[in-house]
């Protein structure tokens, strides 16, 4: 069975064509700057088969001309991969928000998009993307073609009302689904029973906390393979600092900025998610390779931002240490996850009341899509460096559904 997964952007279009008999990759890639114009020399379209990587620019106007792209790359390209579309025997589309009713993944048809819309005020920049990617599909393929949408809200929907609710007032939690819903679950999905099958362990019978780090970053407290609690909320803003976004923060510095400044709630929303985090503490940047450069080099603000990021990270983990009464293992994942070996480091160094200590030889080597553990197998608490598949984790939600077709 050969799946394409797709995950749209406002502006972007990334697919995988994965061969789910054995999960191998069969080709990937981005369109990138999709209703936008390109500037001279800029290549907005990526194409990856094995070790080649193929580049070119193109007017995309919309996702349905991006889809189209993607079809004809992969059919007849001189760097195709299939004969025929019909080749292709389902798509599996990443969702980000599907509210309290999508709490697993389904077949998309009417009644589906018609919902997601309804919950666009709660992801009001991906969930449109995510429907323009599924009508895309729609438009170029036609209605034989099965489209499964894979939720990244679903699996965190196994919280406890204790975890998920606000203490506000109620009613905005019943009229206006105000609660916590958490984010990037497909990835906590994936690198939750990696863990497992590593430790050869039943994930039923483990509590594992995972850390996806990245521009965008959450943990999550896996207990018995459900998750018990997760650090972003009811927008992935909520949790700790991220590359441009605060986390959480006193809601009273909300208001003082409005009222200070004079600004609309737009405006200092904007400041939180794309002006603040790890970029404003350190005046430099929020890619984490800049930060790390700058940290070497002795600068106080960069080394500040690891620190303040180090350290609410550590403080997550001790609370869902304390929430799931222990804490089996504790995984690392993500861009800055798997890369970022000086975080990982610091982050662990909070942690030797669990018997934490890791070998920095080892730390210092795993770099991205590589697996390691940093502790023993014979630790109380064990530490991985594990590679997440958001693309693998849809394609095998999107098989099982078809199969039952």
């Amino acid at each position: 069975m050969k799946i394409l997964v797709i995950n749209c952007g406002s502006s972007s279009l990334k697919f995988q064509l994965i061969n789910m008999d054995d999960e191998s990759l069969i080709c990937k890639g981005t369109i990138e700057r999709i209703g936008l114009p390109i500037s001279g020399g800029e290549q907005n379209v990526i194409y990856k088969v094995g070790d080649e990587a193929f580049l070119s620019d193109k007017e995309i106007p919309n996702h349905t001309e991006a889809f189209n792209t993607v079809k004809w790359l992969i059919t007849e390209s001189d760097h195709a991969v299939l004969q025929s579309f019909d080749e292709v025997d389902a798509i599996g589309h990443r969702f980000v928000q599907g509210g309290d009713k999508y709490t697993k993944s389904v077949l998309i048809n009417d009644e589906v998009i018609e919902d997601v819309k309804k919950l666009i005020p709660l992801a009001p920049l991906h969930n449109p993307a995510n429907i323009a990617g599924y009508e895309a599909c729609l438009d170029v393929v036609g209605p034989n073609v099965p489209q499964v949408a894979v939720f990244d809200t679903a699996f965190h929907s196994t919280m406890p009302p204790m975890a998920y609710m606000y203490a506000v007032p109620y009613e905005y939690f019943e009229k206006y689904g105000i609660r916590r819903y958490g984010f990037h679950g497909t990835s906590h999905k994936f690198v939750s029973q990696r863990c497992a099958d590593i430790m050869k362990e039943d994930i039923s019978k483990l509590k594992i906390i995972t850390c996806h780090l990245g521009n965008g970053a959450s943990i999550a407290a896996v207990k018995y393979g459900k998750v018990f609690d997760t650090s972003m909320g009811f927008t992935p803003l909520d949790g700790f600092m991220m590359g441009t976004r605060s986390g959480g923060v006193d809601p009273s510095v909300v208001t003082f900025i409005q009222q200070k400044l004079g600004l609309s709630p737009k405006e200092v929303e904007d400041i939180l998610n794309k002006e603040s985090g790890v970029s404003a503490i350190s005046g430099i940047s929020s890619d984490d390779r800049d930060i790390n450069k700058a940290q070497a080099e002795g600068n106080e603000r960069a080394i500040l931002a690891h620190e303040m990021q180090a350290f609410q990270i550590a403080k997550y983990i001790g609370g869902y240490v304390a929430a799931m009464n222990g804490v089996d293992a504790i995984v690392f994942t993500g861009g800055i996850g798997e890369n970022g070996f000086w975080l990982r480091a610091k982050v662990c160094s909070y942690l030797g009341y669990l018997g934490v200590s890791i070998n920095q030889a080892v730390n210092q080597k795993a770099v991205k899509g590589v697996e390691a553990e940093l502790t023993n197998p014979t630790d109380k608490v064990r530490v991985f460096v594990l590679a997440t598949n958001e693309e693998l984790m849809i394609a095998r939600d999107t098989k099982e559904i078809v199969e039952k077709l």
